[in-house]
């Protein structure tokens, strides 16, 4: 196997020169540097990234932390954390972590050995007491949808509860009162901000919170489907369904549907996250648009400024949702039809 020593040579130049090519130091000629590719070419030369990260102490790739791998949310969050850190020659180191404590933390102490400069996490079970400690390790780290008081300058997250307003006040605001809600998991944080905003909106309308008419599920298509069912099967009357995400909106709108509903006309409903399937529904789905890909984008961003010393990068912590309209809310008139209301 050729030594970088023997490329230095064939190339004629010095082993620190090797070096700065193979780091893609820009202090490095044109000319001299096809040199050096041209050496390592024909030596058929493949730099060992253990040892140049043990001399440089910098290993040049990034860990990061999902709660799941499939699905488009998740999906365009890696791709916008890996197409930033890609731009800037940086590489990743991904793991899951199925929002369970032990596994969360199973995986963080993977991307550790791995001798990662930062960790980006997005992590559910583990304790804020966990992550603080965390922070004031060697290892550089910053949350995605996670707020920590503590270390809010590591945190990259999206205003939950003002999303959760939003989604429900356009409800609202088309006359619909008797309204239902499939949440997510209540354990989670983001769950719970969303119900907070739906709270509110409710308040400032003057419209009662019905207890009865909320629905935990999943952030699952299985969840809206059961979700749906649970609500119709409670024979309280309602016109509008508030979901925990489009995933659950989709279900819901199935079991909808295989109860002879018409969407809008008979019930409303509106999702959040915005992800691409929700303008091919039928009808085309309302939502709030969560820029998890830019997230992502500003995740590796800090990762850069703060890692790889990048001074000129701007950063911004809080991202705020977006209402987006489209065609499954309908304006409640009771008085034309007071038939609507299901039950």
């Amino acid at each position: 196997m050729a030594t970088i020593y023997e490329v230095s040579e064939l190339a004629g130049v010095s082993l620190a020169t090797v070096s700065r090519v193979m780091n893609k130091n820009a202090r490095v000629s044109d000319k001299t540097k096809e040199k050096v590719l041209a050496a390592m070419k024909q030596l058929d030369y493949r730099p060992n990234s253990i040892a140049q990260s043990l001399a440089s102490n910098c290993s040049n790739s990034v860990g990061i932390l999902v709660s799941e791998l499939s699905g488009y949310f998740y999906g365009a969050m890696l791709s916008g954390i890996e197409s930033e850190l890609r731009a800037a020659h940086k590489h990743v180191i991904i793991a899951a972590g199925h929002a369970e404590e032990a596994t969360e933390i199973e995986s963080i102490e993977f991307l550790i050995g791995r001798n990662c400069d930062a960790l980006i996490l997005h992590v559910e079970a583990v304790s804020d007491e966990y992550l603080i400690k965390l922070s004031q390790g060697s290892i550089p780290i910053v949350l995605i949808n996670r707020y920590i008081e503590e270390i809010a300058d590591r945190c990259i997250s999206l205003n939950n509860e003002q999303g959760g307003y939003l989604a429900t006040k356009a409800l609202l605001e088309q006359g619909h009162t008797d309204l239902a809600m499939i949440s997510g998991p209540l354990w989670k944080e983001d769950a719970k901000n969303r119900l907070n905003g739906h709270k509110r909106a409710l308040e400032e309308f003057n419209v009662s919170f019905n207890e009865s008419l909320l629905v935990e599920g999943d952030y699952k298509e299985c969840g809206g489907s059961n979700g749906m069912q649970r609500l119709l099967d409670k024979k309280i009357a309602f016109t509008a369904v508030v979901c925990a995400n489009d995933e659950t909106a989709s279900g819901a709108m199935t079991v909808a549907r295989e109860h002879k509903l018409h969407l809008p006309a008979d019930i409303s409903i509106i999702g959040f996250d915005n992800t691409i399937f929700a303008r091919h529904l039928y009808p085309k789905l309302s939502t709030v648009n969560y820029p998890v890909d830019q997230m992502g984008k500003m995740a590796a961003t800090w990762v850069l400024k703060y890692v790889y010393k990048n001074d000129n990068l701007l950063i911004d912590n809080l991202f705020k949702p977006e209402l987006i309209t489209r065609d499954s809310i309908s304006t409640l008139d009771n008085t034309l039809n007071p038939e609507l209301k299901i039950s």
